[in-house]
């Protein structure tokens, strides 16, 4: 245990400068990806429009940060790109945080969240391909420190928030005083669309005016967003400067090139085969690959989008269930709820950076999994209990934490870091976060609130069988490769003796 201490110390005081600064930039993902829920309210105030066409915003978000993420492999081809792209898209988180205050209409707003996306993918790309590529067979603790620093930069921005938001209605109209709602109501609003405007129902009820003086001071938590965020784009600078790759700096030989050609994969592989989605589908590079090579992708994706899906889904709908009946709990106590799921899978990310170089990835994998369809079904058996959504919120947040960097983890080194592995799960990831979310919301609209626990949990269910078809599948992988590589060195061995 030791000598494994020392390993992984050593490897990290020899890569800390990038290791850090990837973290960070994940830091500046997390401060994008949650701060629209709250701020949604007042952001129509400013724009002047309904409930319905602000939340546009979020599938806007939502299906950029997709596409981001299919094309973020496009700038892995070298260092330089791949730094590059990161400072890029940093600094226009912090420019879209100070730019969104002077949108005024939902159009622009709709356009600047729509960059904000396109960047966060771009971001949730590279990063993880970059420190995979980093660390190789290691990457597993290291990825886990760096989903860890989503969840930090998800709770620091609605803290920062908080303090701006309207307590009342925003925008004053002739007749406000009779009709406006009321602070509670304005709270049950935006905890409803704390989950990327995903439960929206019943709005008629609560009078929102779109004509009139706009009272808002949500400007100010943008800008200190803006400001918060301004250090990561300076690290990756730094780091530019640093590796030498700026235009001014010299030629001398850089670290990162010397790191690179030592961390290649056992096989001889530095990772070439990474690129974005589309480049991913060359048949030129799909030739000759045995059939586990593409099932090790396509059910590795299918895992993640159902995992994401799911945190997706809960984050969105967790609140809706809770002020429904049979629970019919308060609003600010349901919406403590979402709050408690985001921290827990951020505590439970900091725990498994220790679990995951005491544990393989399998081993953990199937603790999370089996945990995440144990704890829904404790939750579907006391639906009525308002204590235990509480505790179960806790311990799925705890469970399903780890299934991303580890399921990362674990397929690259099952393909030998070669293929598309990271590309393909990270996209797969971000569409089910969109797309099981559109799905629940049209099941709890026909079917009611209870149904979004039988969606989850019929999806966790799915999610753990396709996780044993891929341990089967990479056994099968295993001795494909061992025999490819046996019938390679017995064609070699003739070549060589008649030289």
């Amino acid at each position: 245990m030791k000598l494994l201490d020392e390993r992984i110390w050593s490897l990290f005081k020899r890569h800390w400068r990038q290791t850090l600064t990837y973290w960070s930039v994940f830091f500046s993902f997390g401060l994008c990806i949650a701060f629209l829920g709250p701020t949604v309210l007042d952001l129509r105030c400013q724009t002047q429009t309904t409930l319905q066409q602000i939340t546009w915003v979020f599938f806007s978000q939502q299906f950029f940060l997709l596409v981001g993420s299919s094309l973020g492999g496009l700038f892995k081809k070298t260092l330089q790109s791949s730094l590059s792209a990161l400072f890029s898209c940093t600094l226009i988180i912090s420019l879209v945080f100070a730019i969104i205050p002077l949108c005024n209409h939902v159009l622009l707003l709709s356009v600047a969240m729509a960059i904000a996306g396109l960047a966060m993918g771009v971001i949730d790309t590279i990063a993880n391909l970059q420190l995979v590529k980093l660390f190789q067979k290691d990457s597993a603790l290291f990825l886990q420190a760096l989903h860890f620093f989503i969840g930090l930069g998800a709770l620091v921005s609605p803290l920062v928030a908080y303090p701006f938001l309207a307590n009342d209605c925003c925008v004053l109209g002739a007749n406000w005083t009779a009709n406006s709602s009321s602070p509670s109501d304005l709270q049950h609003l935006r905890e409803s669309l704390a989950g990327h405007g995903a439960a929206i129902r019943n709005i008629s009820q609560y009078p929102l005016h779109t004509e009139g003086e706009v009272i808002t001071r949500v400007s100010y938590a943008f800008w200190i967003m803006a400001l918060i965020n301004l250090p990561v784009p300076a690290a990756v600078l730094s780091l530019i400067y640093h590796e030498r790759l700026l235009p001014c700096s010299s030629t001398s030989p850089r670290l990162l090139d010397r790191d690179s050609l030592s961390s290649t994969s056992p096989t001889g592989d530095s990772g070439q085969g990474h690129g974005s989605l589309f480049g991913c589908c060359n048949p030129a590079k799909l030739r000759d690959r045995p059939a586990t090579f593409f099932l090790l992708h396509t059910l590795g994706g299918a895992i993640l989008f159902l995992t994401d899906g799911i945190i997706g889904s809960y984050a969105g709908f967790v609140y809706t269930y809770a002020v429904s009946p049979p629970l019919l709990m308060g609003h600010k106590t349901a919406g403590c709820l979402d709050s408690v799921f985001w921290a827990s899978i951020t505590v439970g990310r900091l725990a498994f950076i220790y679990l995951s170089y005491r544990f393989k990835a399998p081993r953990l994998l199937t603790f999370s999994l089996v945990g995440v369809i144990l704890v829904q079904c404790l939750v579907l058996i006391f639906y009525t209990s308002c204590v235990f959504l509480f505790i179960g919120t806790c311990l799925l947040g705890l469970c399903i934490s780890s299934v991303f960097p580890s399921m990362l983890a674990f397929t690259e080194d099952i393909l030998d870091y070669k293929g598309c592995a990271t590309t393909v799960l990270v996209t797969s990831a971000s569409t089910g976060e969109m797309i099981l979310q559109l799905l629940v919301g049209s099941v709890i609209q026909s079917q009611g609130s209870y149904s979004f626990l039988v969606c989850c949990t019929i999806a966790s269910s799915i999610g753990f069988c396709l996780f044993l078809l891929l341990l089967w599948v990479q056994h099968s992988h295993r001795n494909c490769s061992t025999d490819l590589s046996q019938s390679t060195d017995m064609k070699k061995k003739p070549q060589t003796g008649g030289s």
